[in-house]
């Protein structure tokens, strides 16, 4: 799922032991942890509770990330292991089973403060240590998490929907490479969760029947101008369209540049379903025209954890659903 664009300014002042990403090895190959120590990631670690404290990109105004340090060659205890968990939509009855008995099995859980602070409360008691980062601690908390594994823990790192739809599992593998590691030296696994998309889509009725394409207007990795021809394409070409992370404060342009696009190539009541913040206790679901959608920018309605899905030309309005056709009509009579 989208997140919120808000930055964490309060800052973890222990530093009574500072370990090489929480992850540092004693001599008996046991990883050494303390409640009171802070990791050069910039994140934080409590025993069974999250802080919430911040990361050096959540902190600061530069939004800089932590280079990788710590090599495989740096870790003397026997490599333990490394999950991938997709939560889903955020709330607990949309996890699936599989990730809640992930959860359960691993010692310690890694993730974005806000999707720690949705987990399950006898997920959050069972585990021996959380530990956190703020917004745009991707990197810091993936490298945390890997080095954790390496230092002999059994890890999860955690995300909203699905760890393949952006999320952290493509980075946790680049890492564990650019650490001399190997997927299977820490027996790195994924577990599937439902992205934002099929959980928003649920929520308006049924309008990703046919080809969908998922977009994110963040360009904190992809320049605006690739965001921009990605949109052009899906638009001319009449896919359904789901909009992750589209407005924040940072980003209005994005937003607006993407109605000014959506017009160009959709007709003005083609219907949009907003879904803000799917299975918190905040969600709202509403079904808009496309010509009405860029004045809902400037509202609460639509931020970095609202999912936007906009119809194609077939898409229309069914008892408050949004209906895709998949084409049975054209080969089936009913």
């Amino acid at each position: 799922m989208s997140t919120d664009d808000t930055t964490d300014t309060t800052t973890d002042a222990s530093t009574d032991t500072e370990t090489k990403c929480g992850a540092a090895s004693t001599p008996d190959g046991e990883a050494a942890a303390s409640e009171d120590s802070s990791s050069k990631c910039g994140g934080s670690a409590s025993s069974t509770s999250s802080s919430g404290s911040s990361s050096g990109c959540g902190a600061s105004s530069t939004d800089e990330e932590e280079e990788v340090g710590a090599t495989v060659d740096d870790f003397d205890a026997d490599p333990g292991q490394l999950v991938a968990v997709g939560l889903g939509p955020g709330q607990p009855e949309g996890m699936t089973a599989r990730a809640r008995e992930a959860l359960l099995d691993a010692e310690h859980i890694v993730g974005y403060t806000t999707y720690v602070e949705l987990l399950p409360e006898g997920v959050r008691e069972d585990a021996e240590e959380l530990y956190d980062t703020p917004m745009c601690g991707e990197v810091s908390r993936t490298e945390e998490a890997i080095d954790r594994a390496l230092a002999g823990n059994h890890v999860a790192i955690i995300g909203s929907g699905d760890p393949n739809v952006y999320a952290l599992a493509g980075l946790a593998l680049e890492i564990l490479e650019s650490k001399g590691a190997t997927a299977s030296m820490v027996e790195f696994d994924v577990v599937p969760g439902v992205p934002a998309a099929q959980s928003c889509g649920a929520r308006l009725g049924a309008p990703l029947v046919n080809d969908t394409v998922s977009i994110s207007l963040s360009d904190h990795l992809t320049d605006m101008p690739t965001i921009e021809s990605r949109l052009h394409a899906a638009a001319k070409e009449g896919f359904t369209i789901s909009i992750y992370n589209p407005w924040s404060r940072k980003r209005r342009a994005n937003f607006e540049k993407c109605c000014e696009i959506l017009e160009e190539h959709r007709a003005d009541d083609t219907p949009v379903g907003i879904v803000h913040g799917a299975g918190r206790e905040d969600e709202r679901v509403e079904i808009v025209e496309l010509g009405d959608l860029e004045e809902l920018g400037e509202t609460d309605l639509v931020d970095m954890t609202t999912t936007i899905i906009v119809g194609n030309e077939e898409t229309y309005v069914w008892d408050d659903r949004m209906v895709t056709p998949r084409g049975y009509e054209s080969k089936y009579d009913y």
